[in-house]
């Protein structure tokens, strides 16, 4: 593995995940910064409290871009560097970090849920779509954003495994990027955590002040 190069994918991917799109999109919409209402969480979720589904979508597809972009980066041009899996493993990881605590944000980012999709897709489209699907499902029967986030966080890395061999030869080194993004997703949702378990956490829909 070519180490210089490795170390610059990597600073490349935690810069471009620290682009907090949920702020700089609302600032292009002259809409109210998402860190000011509801949940505080610059995300796409908080950014559709503020009644803008537009937003919303646009920073969810941007978030889930930065997480996306990086790694098929190092897939495409990298290989003629010497980097391979470890580097793309590296590169999603980092910014799906810089996501989370974002340089040119305080270090103050969102829960990482969109940035991780994108990182799982270019990991592999498969794996993603099964994330997804998850997702959807615990959304749907129980609409709590954030329960399915987390569910869908554990078995990201489960279904990795569970599909090497059969969709997908798994690198050992995504899975343990995969795995870190999962605690650290779990991590970061652990306010929601304590409010599903009190039974005060917002249902998809309901109006928070």
């Amino acid at each position: 593995m070519n180490a210089l190069g490795t170390a610059a994918a990597t600073l490349a991917a935690y810069l471009i995940g620290s682009l907090s799109f949920a702020v700089i999109v609302s600032r292009a919409m002259g809409l109210a910064d998402p860190r000011s209402y509801g949940s505080g969480n610059p995300g796409a979720t908080n950014v559709l409290r503020s009644g803008s589904k537009a937003a919303a979508i646009v920073t969810l597809l941007l978030d889930a871009a930065k997480g996306w972009l990086p790694v098929m980066l190092v897939k495409w041009f990298g290989p003629a560097y010497g980097l391979g899996e470890g580097a793309q493993a590296l590169a999603g990881l980092a910014a799906f970090l810089g996501h989370l605590y974002p340089v040119f944000f305080a270090f103050k980012g969102g829960k990482g849920v969109a940035t991780a999709l994108g990182v799982l897709l270019a990991f592999e489209p498969l794996l993603a779509g099964a994330t997804l699907a998850t997702f959807v499902i615990i959304v749907l029967f129980f609409r709590y954003v954030s329960l399915a986030s987390i569910v869908a966080a554990v078995f990201a890395p489960a279904y990795y495994l569970l599909g090497d061999g059969v969709a997908w030869a798994a690198s050992g080194a995504k899975a343990l990027a995969m795995t870190a993004m999962a605690l650290l997703l779990i991590y970061r949702h652990r306010e929601n955590i304590r409010r599903l378990l009190a039974g005060t956490e917002s249902r998809l829909g309901s109006k928070k002040s």
